[in-house]
């Protein structure tokens, strides 16, 4: 009798002639060192944390005025970064209004510079 020895089973890959549903995977482009996206290149906002937001316009306004442009109880009542984060990271209506005071008081400091 000629026994034939078993051999491995092997999963079956492309390369052998199996079907995939699954779509190849797209390359990511890759960027020189220190360039930054396309799409970000002009965002103001790109790299400025939430955190350092809230203190920027804290420091530019105070906490009484800021609750007079953007009339939310973290900055009207007993005012503090810690709560004012943990809102706002909640309320993302809210977050685009600090997002944009933030942004008027970047071109108000540079009309001003």
């Amino acid at each position: 009798m000629n026994s034939v020895p078993p051999t491995e089973h092997t999963p079956p890959t492309e390369s052998n002639g199996a079907h995939t549903t699954e779509p190849a995977p797209t390359p990511t482009p890759t960027l020189p060192a220190g360039a930054a996206p396309a799409k970000q290149a002009r965002n103001p906002l790109h790299g400025i944390t939430l955190e350092a937001m809230v203190v920027g316009l804290a420091d530019y306004f105070g906490w009484d005025e800021l609750g007079r442009q953007i009339p939310i109880r973290c900055f009207q009542i007993d005012p503090s970064v810690s709560s004012s984060l943990k809102f706002l990271r909640k309320t993302p209506w809210a977050r685009e209004k600090v997002e944009s005071l933030y942004l008027f008081m970047l071109r108000e400091r540079r009309r001003n510079a």
